[in-house]
């Protein structure tokens, strides 16, 4: 049997989609980290500060890209 399509209201998912995901997710995490590795120490409050900075963009970055390809759906 074949699948007849999506349901209606059925979340699209794309590679894109996922990926982007997964690094909005993982990026406000993993860079506060590295930069204590590699340049210096950070506080706790800067590394609380950057960590939601990053995920506000990845977020906003997010919305955009899955808004877009909502609108092309039919």
């Amino acid at each position: 049997m074949q699948r007849a399509g999506r349901k209606p209201g059925e979340p699209i998912y794309l590679k894109r989609h996922i990926l982007g995901l997964i690094l909005a997710v993982v990026i406000p995490i993993v860079l506060p980290l590295l930069y204590h590795h590699y340049i210096g120490p950070l506080s706790f409050t800067t590394q609380l500060i950057a960590a939601l900075i990053i995920a506000l963009i990845g977020s906003l970055i997010l919305y955009f890209t899955y808004r877009a390809s909502a609108r092309n759906e039919p």
